[in-house]
C-alpha cells in the first residue's frame, strides 16, 4: 500500500501486538509519528493521542481526526518541550535520536506501556537509513531502560517485509513485575 496524507500505511504489526496492553481512554504519545499511521490507530482503538512531529504537513494531515492532537515540535532542540507532560503509553517508530531516550522514559507514568521499533546496525546494506547515527546498536533499546521496567517482549535482527531492513523492537512496561501479555 502506498502512503498518502489521507491513506496512510498500516500500522506496524508490532505496535498492532502490543497495544493491546493499552486501555481504552488511555492517554498516549506517537513521537515522530510522521503521517499518523499509529496515531490514527490508536485513537481509533479509543486512545487520546498527542502525535507529535517537525513536519507542519503531516501533522495538518491529522487535524480534526477525533482522538488525536497534533503537535508539531522540534524533536532535537535543546529545549525539551515535553518536559513534565506524562503518558499512557509511547509509541515510537522508524526513529531515533539518542539524546531523548532518558526523556522519552520519563515521559510514561508507572505502569505505562512503552513500544518501540526502529532500525539497528546492518541496515545499511539494505538502504536508508545508513548513518549510524541513526542505527541502534545489538540490544541497546533494552539495554537503555532504567531500572524499575520490565520488557514485555525484545527483538532485533533482519525482516524481509514490508521491505527488507535490520530492526530492533521493544515493548516494556514501567513496572518491576511483569505484567499481562497481549493475546
Amino acid at each position: 500500500m502506498i502512503s498518502t496524507p489521507d491513506t496512510p500505511a498500516a500500522p506496524s504489526d508490532w505496535v498492532r501486538r502490543f497495544a493491546a496492553l493499552i486501555a481504552p481512554g488511555s492517554t498516549a504519545l506517537d513521537y515522530a509519528c510522521g503521517s499518523g499511521r499509529h496515531a490514527r490507530w490508536l485513537a481509533a482503538r479509543g486512545a487520546r493521542v498527542t502525535a507529535v512531529d517537525r513536519n507542519p504537513a503531516a501533522l495538518e494531515a491529522l487535524s480534526g481526526i477525533e482522538g488525536v492532537t497534533p503537535r508539531q515540535l522540534e524533536l532535537e532542540d535543546a529545549d525539551w518541550a515535553l518536559a513534565g507532560e506524562h503518558f499512557d503509553a509511547i509509541v515510537v517508530t522508524n526513529y531515533l535520536y539518542r539524546p531523548r531516550l532518558r526523556a522519552l522514559f520519563d515521559l510514561l507514568r508507572p505502569g505505562g506501556v512503552f513500544i518501540y521499533e526502529t532500525f539497528m546496525l546492518g541496515n545499511e546494506r539494505f538502504g536508508k537509513p545508513s548513518n549510524p547515527d541513526f542505527l541502534l546498536h545489538p540490544g541497546e533499546l533494552a539495554a537503555a531502560l532504567p531500572a524499575g521496567w520490565t520488557v514485555v517482549a525484545f527483538e532485533q535482527g533482519e525482516v524481509a517485509t514490508p521491505r527488507p531492513a535490520m530492526i530492533q523492537r521493544l515493548c516494556a512496561i514501567r513496572a518491576d513485575a511483569p505484567g499481562r501479555l497481549p493475546a
